[in-house]
């Protein structure tokens, strides 16, 4: 892990609410549902790099 787990649990927190922003934008018709998935992706991605989960450019978990 890159963080400790109490930093990892806030991250989740504010990535949960992160998506609903974007899921909320899609909604609106601020974003089309590719966009919406790469905003997502990546930030999911993000968020398994905190944890040690993901490594760009390997075989990821």
């Amino acid at each position: 892990m890159k963080t400790d787990a109490s930093t990892i649990k806030e991250i989740e927190r504010l990535l949960q609410s992160y998506e609903r922003e974007v899921m909320l934008a899609q909604d609106h018709g601020y974003l089309q549902p590719n966009t919406t998935r790469t905003y997502l992706l990546h930030s999911r991605n993000f968020v398994k790099w905190c944890k040690d989960e993901f490594e760009p450019g390997g075989r990821n978990k």
